[in-house]
């Protein structure tokens, strides 16, 4: 059996920015020493995700979730163990070394590869079924579909009937895993197939595996989509439907056109559009714009042209203003009454198309004509109105050229002094409102402080804090305290580690049950400076020492009640007898 050298994963680790990592998928803000953000784990518009560059640990103080880069990596990119130390590797330019034969390697068994194969196997079965369904294919040919672009998108279809799925696919996968995969429903004790009597869109990850499904009926039945429910796999508010298409089309990606339908992804790249993504049945959430950001700097949202259309649109810029940086770029494309993108390339031509994308409304422009007639009129009221708003919008975004250049034509807009809506702005980030301040957790109420786990959070923030402390060689070596193993057990690492980091410590424990236990001691905060982490450090082996000599009194007086001690007993207890009052004259 093959596997990853420790050693390798230690310098790996150490090597590694966490900072930069998150930062590529989840834009970072200073906040002293550490970093933050608004949790990519779950929704919240005050941020409460912080990223420590010294521990190279995260922490969302909102949801838990925490971890090193391999975990962040796994959790946020899907990867599994493996498949995210050979990102790290491939970032830094090396080669993961194997050690032993075979192909086996260290993986999640957490039943993710049984739900992609049950994905994979239901998208092959809707395939097969829709050349077999003539009104499946009539509906695809009259949006006017070839068979070559339904074969890119893996287009499928699900027939009528309860079980058809179920039948097909339960024999090769159980009933459990295909539930788990969203592709079975479940109504008291009923369990059917989710998806009947509808075109299958296959969705995909980044890597081009199924992770869920969007069904469109035919006819008129509710609901017109029907998604694949929330699951291990498949997150609606993270994924894009066609951003796998989009980046292996052969078409460079210089923006990125965000739609509103599957039909309009699809449609536009049959027509040499291949730098469409749709939603995934809800609006354009923050953690969307970020991942295209990653990939490209212009971002164009293409809306119907009515009144629900803007409202569309007012919702996205809410959503990326907080992701907007200098040399990014979101614009806004309002289709004529009546048109979807794919109607409007076949009826008015694909350069027509082009030229309504040059001609899209940037965001700022988007945001100041919105907001007046939002709060219309000349008077005070009316311009106090719109400033407001706007400081509600304005302090989300980050400071640079962009947000000077807002602030001025507010400024024009409301007669406005500039310097003063700036000031206002600075003065609201420092409020209790504008404030993403780090949420206070009381740990003394969550986690007792004990003089085990003071010594072992020290140790586990500052690896390298034992070197040159003679006090570790005189921690008590018996088990009679709780924790006093593990304390053990760190120190040993480090000692034959000694260059390792905080995140190589804890990846040491993944998998162990102690891994959630050091990961809450972690967070506690703790001395500045290298010569108070050592006295504190001291401080708590000696009451680690201290409580030893306490609980063996007492052991040996109790068995001194019971039974007569030997020799050695009688030796141990004077000892600790004169040990104790050497330490109380002292």
């Amino acid at each position: 059996m093959s596997r990853i050298p420790q050693r390798f994963i230690d310098d790996l680790l150490a090597r590694t920015d966490i900072v930069e990592i998150i930062n590529e998928r989840v834009p970072l803000k200073r906040s002293g020493h550490e970093f933050k953000a608004c949790c990519p784990f779950h929704d919240e518009k005050t941020p409460s995700f912080y990223v420590s560059p010294q521990k190279q640990f995260y922490h969302c103080f909102g949801c838990g979730a925490h971890g090193t880069a391999l975990g962040f990596l796994m959790d946020y990119d899907h990867l599994d163990f493996v498949e995210a130390i050979e990102t790290l590797a491939g970032q830094l330019g090396l080669d993961v070394p194997r050690e032993g034969g075979g192909e086996a390697t260290p993986r999640r068994d957490d039943g993710r590869d049984a739900l992609y194969a049950a994905l994979e196997a239901a998208g092959q079965w809707y395939r097969q079924q829709l050349p077999q369904h003539p009104q499946a294919v009539d509906y695809l040919k009259q949006r006017g579909l070839d068979g070559e672009t339904a074969k890119r998108f893996g287009l499928g279809y699900a027939p009528a009937g309860w079980d058809g799925l179920l039948r097909a696919l339960g024999g090769r996968h159980s009933r459990e895993h295909l539930e788990q995969a969203g592709l079975l429903a479940r109504k008291d004790e009923r369990v059917y197939d989710r998806f009947r009597e509808r075109i299958m869109f296959p969705i995909r990850d980044t890597r081009g595996r199924i992770i869920g499904f969007g069904g469109r009926v035919l006819g008129d039945g509710t609901p017109k989509y029907l998604n694949s429910n929330e699951t291990a796999l498949f997150h609606k508010g993270r994924e894009l439907y066609g951003l796998y298409e989009a980046r292996q089309s052969r078409a460079p990606l210089d923006s990125m056109l965000i739609v509103e339908g599957y039909m309009d992804v699809i449609g536009l790249a049959q027509l040499g559009v291949n730098n469409a993504v749709a939603t995934l049945g809800t609006a354009t959430t923050r953690e969307h714009l970020q991942r295209l950001f990653r990939i490209v700097d212009r971002l164009v949202f293409c809306f119907d042209g009515d009144r629900a259309g803007r409202q569309a649109a007012w919702r996205a810029l809410e959503q990326a203003i907080p992701v907007m940086a200098d040399g990014r770029e979101a614009t806004f494309l309002f289709l004529p009454e009546g048109e979807d993108p794919d109607s409007f390339v076949r009826r008015h031509g694909r350069e027509a198309f082009d030229q309504l994308l040059r001609e899209a409304t940037p965001l700022s422009r988007f945001l100041l004509d919105e907001l007046t007639e939002r709060h219309p009129g000349a008077t005070m009221e009316a311009r106090a109105a719109l400033l407001h708003e706007a400081n509600g919008l304005l302090r989300e975004l980050e400071d640079g050229a962009l947000k000077t250049q807002l602030v001025d034509a507010l400024a024009m807009e409301t007669r406005i002094n500039p310097e003063r809506i700036a000031q206002t702005l600075r003065s609201e980030a420092k409020s209790p409102e504008g404030e993403a301040r780090r949420p206070s957790v009381n740990r003394s109420q969550s986690v007792h402080r004990t003089p085990i786990r003071t010594a072992i959070a020290l140790l586990l923030a500052h690896p390298k804090l034992t070197a040159g402390l003679p006090e570790v060689d005189e921690l008590p070596s018996d088990d009679g305290i709780q924790g006093l193993p593990l304390l053990h057990e760190l120190l040993e690492t480090v000692r034959t580690s000694p260059n390792i980091t905080t995140a190589g410590l804890l990846e040491r424990w993944r998998g162990r049950p102690e891994l959630p236990h050091l990961t809450r001691l972690l967070e506690w905060t703790v001395i500045p400076g290298d010569e108070a982490l050592a006295a504190e450090f001291r401080d708590a082996i000696e009451r680690i020492r201290e409580q030893h000599v306490s609980q063996r009194l007492d052991a040996l007086l109790a068995h001194a009640r019971r039974h007569e001690l030997d020799a050695a007993q009688k030796q141990e207890l004077n000892d600790l007898l004169t040990r104790t009052r050497s330490a109380r004259r002292d």
